[in-house]
């Protein structure tokens, strides 16, 4: 597998926020501003969101994590056959003439602590127009409770939280620059 270059394309207006709730569950959310839309705003370019993003963690992890279909949802795994370190349930699509996205309900797996949370894909025109990538109430199985010092929560911090957010900045590039052509 060829690994993607890295397209030469500027964000603008590029914003990461991260936190954890009390309760230990993650929320980040990346946004950058938009020259154009990136997808239609159909359910097609809703679907084409969530299709962009999976293609960018194979390809950005070197194929070392893969996804692969499970029945109407999907499963990261480990070289495409290992362990399964994230399940998510069939996507929900969303599609209107300002907002077009596309969400995955987190169904567990090695990397979560529990079922719970989700990842969304989100291109929005609320006077200006954005892309968005979003994880909301996700349990981490290493990240610890907010409060509590451990080799979990160091290790999510310093690893997991920052491949989503590298994989997130490839993710917006590559839609921009392939919709600029």
């Amino acid at each position: 597998m060829s690994v993607p270059r890295k397209p030469r394309v500027e964000l603008r207006g590029w914003a990461s926020t991260q936190r954890q709730a009390p309760d230990g569950a993650i929320e980040s959310e990346q946004r950058v501003a938009l020259p154009h839309p990136v997808v239609a705003w159909d359910a097609d370019g809703a679907r084409a969101l969530g299709r962009r993003y999976w293609r960018e963690v194979e390809g950005s992890l070197l194929g070392l994590v893969r996804p692969r279909r499970a029945g109407p949802g999907l499963e990261l795994r480990l070289l495409g056959l290992g362990p399964v370190l994230l399940r998510f349930d069939a996507p929900r699509v969303e599609a209107s003439a300002v907002r077009v996205g596309c969400t995955y309900p987190i169904a567990g797996g090695a990397l979560a602590r529990r079922r719970g949370g989700e990842i969304s894909f989100v291109q929005f025109d609320g006077g200006r127009l954005e892309l968005s990538s979003a994880i909301r109430g996700f349990f981490p199985f290493l990240a610890g409770r907010t409060g509590r010092r451990s080799l979990g929560g160091t290790l999510y911090k310093h690893v997991q939280s920052r491949i989503h957010v590298a994989i997130s900045r490839r993710y917006f590039a590559h839609l921009i620059a392939e919709a600029s052509r």
